[in-house]
């Protein structure tokens, strides 16, 4: 049977990526050796993660702006910290937006290092929407926005202007619409969402605001050091920066961002439309906070969850549990989810409705 992989991350990838991966760890570009058992610094990984990196900024339309793309360890939780380290300055100020798990982690990192100020916060309603009409200090260092929270089923569909550096974390629908990516100083994302598997992280930064803290920065933890050694200051993710690379050429291949968009838009709609009008669901997130990435909701009838969870398991479907802190349904419908995965899901939800 098919399966229709909704899980939050590790997530799905596309079949051509999953099958060009494989067959590098048994035999890489035809040299008889694995990709994972390669030199890091052998001309043919070298090349790996040179293109991958150009072919990051190209797709966000960064390339040539000053920006640089780096693949580094430690997934987005390791960014909480470096992006403190490396923009509060010594008695400054940072200013974050806490919109759910992933920012109140980053807001948690912050403070060890300043004076941080949460801005607006809808922890209040259990994090079901995005705050709205707040305002950024002007004398702050960064302003630090998460745009897609996977747990609740939230994304920020529209971002301040600001004239202090804003600094985003990504990780769940980078490469998923299309923003002026020019407006953010620095996006980092954990790849195991849109942009590969997990293991590595992509970080772009404008290198103009880096260098201007005051303090001194060890080597592994500062962007202006990974910079100069072109993201190979330490042995990296050989496999993960591999996939991320068929990723990020898979959305070429695809038409880019634009296209995929509309394919995600597509999706969305379909699944969002089926529980606004299924009588036994209710989407969890304020509608015009919704998430087209982490679609969240629950069973009104919460005695019915067995024969609804044996209905989609036995569809074909996996990881439609959500997360493990707020219980209920989330279906992740990244970039390779196809809407025929959607359509399943739709049709298991129909089906249990004619049977109740």
């Amino acid at each position: 049977m098919k399966k229709y992989n909704f899980s939050a991350g590790p997530a799905i990838l596309p079949y051509e990526v999953l099958q060009k991966a494989s067959e590098a760890v048994l035999n890489f570009n035809g040299s008889g050796l694995s990709l994972i058992e390669i030199s890091h610094r052998s001309k043919e990984f070298v090349a790996v993660i040179e293109e991958a990196r150009t072919l990051a900024l190209e797709l966000l339309g960064l390339k040539n702006q000053g920006y640089q793309a780096l693949f580094m360890q430690g997934d987005a939780s390791m960014e909480f910290l470096r992006v403190p380290y490396n923009l509060l300055k010594i008695n400054g100020k940072a200013s974050y937006l806490d919109t759910g798990t992933w920012a109140s982690g980053a807001i948690k990192q912050a403070k060890i290092f300043g004076n941080t100020e949460i801005i607006a916060s809808s922890k209040d309603e259990n994090y079901s929407y995005i705050p709205k009409n707040y305002s950024v200090s002007a004398d702050s260092d960064y302003f630090h926005c998460t745009s897609n929270n996977t747990v609740y089923g939230t994304q920020m569909h529209e971002f301040p202007k600001l004239n202090v550096p804003l600094v985003c974390d990504m990780s769940s629908d980078i490469f998923s619409r299309v923003l002026d990516f020019s407006k953010f100083d620095l996006i980092y994302a954990g790849a195991q969402k849109n942009a590969g598997t997990s293991g590595v992280s992509l970080i772009v930064v404008k290198e103009n605001i880096l260098g201007k803290t005051g303090r001194a920065i060890p080597s592994i933890l500062d962007y202006k050091e990974h910079i100069l050694r072109e993201s190979m200051y330490n042995t990296p993710a050989v496999f993960a920066v591999y996939t991320s690379l068929l990723t990020l050429k898979w959305i070429k291949e695809k038409g880019g961002i634009t296209v995929l968009e509309k394919q995600n838009n597509a999706k969305a709609e379909l699944l969002y439309n089926e529980i606004d009008n299924n009588p036994l669901f209710v989407g969890k997130a304020k509608k015009e906070d919704r998430s087209k990435m982490n679609v969240t909701f629950a069973l009104k009838d919460k005695s019915l969850t067995e024969r609804f969870d044996n209905l989609w398991q036995n569809a074909g479907i996996s990881g439609l549990n959500g997360h493990r802190t707020v219980g209920d349904y989330r279906a992740s419908i990244y970039n390779a989810m196809s809407l025929e995965g959607v359509q399943v899901l739709v049709d298991v939800m129909r089906e249990f409705t004619r049977t109740v």
